[in-house]
């Protein structure tokens, strides 16, 4: 439940300090004292819009506290939880600020976050509900999750979201390859004809790199061979260096025996130089022969690789992707020979899909209209004693086009109302008057107080335009709906105040210095609680008689 809330700088509030207990809340005050600020504030720390002109006059922010305590079980300790927000002691504090110009920021236990998750949250622990209320009863919008969790079938709405879930990825899954396919198929004859062109080609990767170098090697040997044949023949000419060297050391050596072997170191130095040579000139022929290729090799080589890179230039793409590519036409042919086999298989699973969808929403239709049945018969039962015995109340169901169905299932679902015999039924909104409406709304919640799991009811002003039995009987509605949930209600009627737990006064004052004009909010006492109602029974002049009523009232 709300147990306080803290507002500084708001309008008329200077600071502003509430501590609420369970129960009913009753809050009372004369027209113009501030009620609606007060709503105006909770509402800012629920999440609400803000603007600038909330910000008290002459202040630089404002800002507003909400406190909750809760139970252990509810279901916003897991949310939090998801979201990364602390939380302890069963308690969440709502915190919102706002400055002069117009920057508004937002925290959870003290973590900011978005004003968006913070209307989340302040959505699981408020509704707040009057003659102008558009986030609770009065939108339709919502009318079939409130219909759904009075109904309390919850399995079957999981099992239309899983089937709607599972027929809408199985639809996607075919309409992509039915793409793929149409696509194939129009492109056929370029596949093929590609297919067969790099088949015919059989890249290697990493062939590019080796063709390039045997390329290489044989131009450069090309050029090389030449020089090394000059060489050759020069060192062969006239019976060739060998020759000329043997013939030399023969004259030397047939000389040495005259000269007692003064010759002789000659002698070996070219026998060594004749050995030199000769083992040169078969290195070098050796070499010669080595180089020698054909011609035919060197052109088979250049055709390879050109047309290798000519293929990636084709392809956009490296020489060494080329094996990929054929891959994927490989694949894009593959997928039009059995793509045809694929697109009947999903063709039947989603008409299996749609079926187990169909039977889940006529189930669920079923559901909710028992539900709605029960719904109706229990809020009708709440008119006579509202003063409403000519109205009534219907949950009407409208069935959506089998293609318009969706993952919440077959139908749209409104509260509408009939407030005179024969009259036709339309929208709380547009067909209730004020007072009407009000009491619409709390025989709606009286009903679904025991679905509810919002720990905190607001009403605003929901029994203006009532009185006498009237009243008495939102009072006593008001009570029972409180023994389910904290209820804060802001009233002009004795017979609700007078059955509050307990109350608080709404008033304007004034201070002596400087004429400012303040809202206050202050804890009745019984005695004061007495002297209140008495003023809402008899107006500006408190009577004797009036403070009578008010303690029967109060007794009673």
């Amino acid at each position: 439940m709300l147990t306080s809330l803290t507002i500084s700088n708001i309008v008329l509030i200077d600071r502003l300090h509430i501590d609420f207990e369970g129960g009913l809340c009753v809050l009372s005050g004369e027209t113009g004292a501030g009620k609606s600020i007060l709503m105006d504030s909770l509402g800012l720390a629920m999440g609400s819009r803000s603007g600038r002109e909330l910000v008290r006059h002459g202040t630089e922010k404002a800002s507003v506290i909400a406190d909750f305590s809760l139970d252990p079980t509810h279901h916003i300790w897991g949310f939090l939880r998801d979201q990364d927000i602390p939380h302890e002691g069963g308690q969440v504090i709502l915190r919102r600020t706002l400055t002069q110009d117009g920057r508004s920021r937002a925290f959870i236990n003290d973590q900011p976050v978005s004003v968006s998750l913070l209307r989340d949250v302040g959505d699981m622990l408020v509704e707040i509900h009057g003659q102008h209320d558009e986030r609770g009863l009065l939108n339709a919008a919502g009318h079939r999750n409130i219909l759904d969790n009075y109904g309390q079938y919850g399995p079957l709405t999981a099992a239309v979201r899983m089937a709607h879930n599972h027929l809408t990825s199985l639809q996607k899954q075919l309409a992509a390859e039915q793409a793929k396919l149409d696509q194939v198929k129009a492109d056929e004859d370029y596949i093929r004809h590609n297919l067969e062109e790099l088949a015919s080609l059989r890249p290697v990767e990493g062939e590019e790199t080796t063709l390039a170098d045997e390329r290489s090697r044989m131009m450069q040997g090309e050029q090389m061979s030449g020089g090394l044949t000059d060489v050759l023949k020069n060192l062969l000419d006239n019976n060739g260096v060998d020759a000329a060297l043997r013939s030399i050391i023969r004259r030397l050596s047939r000389m040495s025996g005259q000269d007692k072997g003064l010759l002789d170191p000659v002698v070996m130095s070219l026998d060594r130089a004749a050995n030199e040579t000769s083992d040169a000139i078969a290195q070098l022929e050796e070499t010669l022969r080595n180089l020698e290729f054909d011609p035919r090799e060197l052109e088979n080589t250049e055709e390879r690789l050109f047309a290798l890179r000519a293929a990636a230039r084709k392809h956009h793409c490296q020489v060494d992707d080329l094996p990929r590519v054929l891959v994927d036409f490989e694949e894009k042919l593959r997928a039009l020979e059995f793509g045809d086999e694929e697109v009947h298989r999903l063709k039947a699973e989603v008409v299996t899909a749609r079926q187990t969808f169909e039977q889940a929403v006529h189930k669920l239709s079923a559901a909710r209209a028992t539900a709605a049945g029960e719904l109706d018969g229990l809020v009708n039962a709440e008119m006579p004693p509202l003063k409403m015995e000519k109205a009534r109340f219907q949950t009407h169901l409208e069935p959506l086009a089998p293609e318009d169905w969706h993952s919440d299932g077959g139908e749209r679902v409104e509260f509408q109302i009939s407030t005179n015999p024969g009259a036709p039924f339309g929208g709380l909104i547009k067909v209730a008057s004020g007072g009407e409406l009000s009491r619409f709304i709390l025989a709606l919640k009286v009903v679904l107080a025991r679905q509810s799991t919002v720990p905190t009811l607001v009403f605003d002003e929901i029994d203006r335009g009532v009185g006498g039995a009237v009243a008495d009987a939102v009072g006593e509605r008001l009570k029972r709906l409180s023994g389910e949930a904290q209820v804060l209600v802001i009233t002009h009627s004795p017979q609700v105040a007078a059955r509050g737990a307990n109350h608080w006064l709404i008033e304007k004052t004034e201070k002596i210095k400087g004429g400012d004009v303040y809202t206050n909010v202050t804890a009745l006492d019984p005695t004061d609680r007495q002297e209140e109602i008495a003023r809402m029974l008899a107006g500006a002049t408190v009577t004797r008689e009036a403070r009578a009523a008010a303690a029967s009232l109060m007794q009673n």
